[in-house]
């Protein structure tokens, strides 16, 4: 019987995705969850048959990546809802209304 490849490839462009989506309100979260699900899944069917799959070890390594992506977009979306809880947004709101005015003045 022939050994089937684990396709990395989809963990480790969501995992990618959540890095980079990190920055846009922590939404990356989502994406690296995906990912992580995805890795967490496979390799549990590869755990149970092992001598069907070939590279596992490759999808350890995604699973890793996918976690470190998930633990820094949830860490960056946990602190974006308590600045925003905490009366982040109103004082968002207040310099960006100065910085328009500012800008107004200079035209």
């Amino acid at each position: 019987m022939e050994k089937q490849k684990l396709n990395t490839t989809l963990v480790y462009i969501l995992a990618i995705l959540g890095f980079l989506c990190c920055c846009i309100g922590g939404i990356g979260f989502i994406f690296a969850g995906i990912a992580f699900y995805i890795a967490h899944t496979k390799l549990k069917e590869a755990y149970a048959n092992p001598e069907n799959y070939e590279n596992i070890d490759a999808m350890k390594t995604a699973k890793t990546v996918a976690l470190v992506a998930l633990i820094i977009s949830s860490l960056y979306f946990l602190y974006n809802v308590y600045w925003f809880s905490t009366g982040g947004w109103d004082e968002f709101m207040m310099k960006y209304q100065e910085a328009m005015e500012e800008m107004q003045r200079n035209q």
